[in-house]
């Protein structure tokens, strides 16, 4: 075959990337491509934190492509339109890329296989981004599964992820190129142009593309990966992976991840390594729950939770938790960390929640849109199921009547205050003691509490009641 069109999505690397391997393999040519679409995700289009990172990451790409003596193609449109027209303007007889699982996603993508058959273009999907297609697995009843622990005991059954592909050592770029666009312009489109200053302090904290990806994974599992078991809940540490935004945009293979962290086995712990291999685990759920609920992104998987009585007047309490000023320390912490760096540590992700959704009572979807706009991270899958855990109306999901404590999970996991006082300087003053409940000792210039933590649990636990 001469020609072939490959389709990068979210698989912005060269190593570990199936559908590239077999273009190149079984090709004498291929031109890369890059297709930016985000009218194709219908409400869960990238938000601007993502799309910052989907720009860096696309410049990275493009110097690998360069150094292997091709070069990355830019377009910008809906897919089922673009890529038709550019099959025509090139004159390729294939189009490979890697499958995506969000509800959207997979519609678009059989359309789109569909549209190229009739105009008699070959077409070829791989699996990428995962380590199990989510139709694989099933319970004895060939149910999806919707409880974690036993979807990951089926899964541990299957064999071992396949090791890593190579990366190409060379890539034969097509005789013509058709038109495309800059990144520059790509840039605009996504709404960083300079003039636009506000997704500066991203690149304090993150630098995307493949190179990164693969150096934080090797210095990660060098470093902290020994006290993965134990340092991962401890936000006053740097004990996570920091892995998330890389697997998600596709720098860094799940395979990968595996593997590297495995390649350490002598010398870990057996949990430290087991914890790690089941937190990509739950990456697999929340995918498999995607797939087979697609809903659940915007309503409970339980139904009776539909009814459930939301605070009405909510709105002022959700803007003071979105700016971090809701005058509880662990939670201010987590969303001002957010909003600085377009991430937050999963414990804390898990209290800021809690008061959302249990004190606050505010609807998790109003949460789950914030944590789409704001985290580098955002993932449809991972997004969903973690609000739906939090509201307790999900798979797998905690019972609504464990309501998080943030004072108790302050002094258990930063017991020196030391998360606290970096992400809120107004505490730096208050001794450990009273990091986490400052009302005891107000300083001057930090909020009181917006709510009575004791009385809105028992009003969450009555609303719950009321369901029944």
């Amino acid at each position: 075959m001469k020609l072939a069109i490959f389709w990068f999505r979210r698989d912005l690397r060269l190593a570990d990337n199936p559908g590239l391997s077999a273009a190149l393999e079984r090709c004498e040519r291929v031109l890369p491509v890059y297709l930016w679409s985000p009218e194709d995700e219908g409400e869960w289009a990238p938000g601007g934190a993502a799309r910052w990172w989907v720009h860096r990451s696309l410049a990275s790409l493009d110097d690998s492509l360069r150094g292997l003596g091709s070069r990355l193609l830019l377009r910008a449109g809906p897919a089922a339109e673009t890529l038709p027209a550019l099959v025509r303007e090139s004159g390729a007889q294939a189009v490979f890329w890697n499958r995506l699982y969000d509800p959207a996603l997979v519609a678009r993508d059989t359309a789109i296989k569909a549209r190229l058959g009739d105009m008699g273009v070959e077409v070829n999907s791989f699996r990428a981004a995962l380590l199990f297609e989510p139709w694989t697995l099933a319970t004895g009843k060939g149910d999806p599964y919707r409880v974690f622990t036993p979807f990951w005991k089926a899964a541990l059954k299957q064999p071992e992820p396949d090791l890593p592909l190579p990366a190409p050592e060379a890539l034969t770029a097509p005789a013509r190129w058709p038109a495309g666009i800059s990144l520059a312009t790509l840039g605009e489109t996504l709404g960083l142009s300079p003039q636009q200053r506000w997704h500066e302090r991203l690149a304090q904290h993150w630098q995307p593309g493949e190179p990164a990806a693969l150096a934080r994974l090797d210095a990660w599992c060098e470093g902290a990966l020994d006290r993965y078991g134990e340092g991962r809940n401890h936000p006053d540490r740097d004990e996570t992976s920091r892995l998330s935004p890389f697997l998600h945009h596709g720098e860094l293979s799940p395979r990968q991840a595996w593997h590297a962290a495995g390649a350490h086995r002598d010398r870990l712990a057996e949990r430290d390594l087991e914890t790690w291999l089941r937190e990509l685990g739950w990456r697999e759920f929340a995918h498999h729950v995607l797939y087979h609920f697609p809903r659940t992104p915007g309503e409970p998987m339980y139904e009776k939770y539909a009814a459930f009585p939301w605070r009405e007047d909510h709105q002022s309490m959700l803007a003071a938790w979105q700016q971090g000023r809701t005058g509880i320390p662990l939670v201010d912490a987590g969303m001002r960390q957010l909003w600085a760096t377009g991430w937050m540590h999963n414990r804390v992700r898990m209290v800021v929640a809690s008061l959302l959704v249990k004190n606050i009572r505010a609807p998790w979807q109003a949460g789950a849109q914030w944590f789409w706009d704001t985290l580098v991270d955002a993932d449809l899958a991972n997004n969903t199921l973690g609000w739906q855990w939090s509201a307790g109306s999900g798979a797998d999901a905690a019972p609504y009547f464990r309501i998080f404590n943030p004072v108790t999970q302050g002094e258990k996991f930063d017991p020196q205050g030391r998360y606290v006082k970096r992400w809120v300087p107004e505490l730096a003053g208050l001794p450990a003691k009273l990091v986490h409940r400052p009302w005891e000792q107000p300083p001057a210039d930090y909020p009181a509490p917006i709510v009575d933590l004791k009385q809105t649990r028992e009003e969450a636990l009555a609303a719950l009641a009321s369901l029944r």
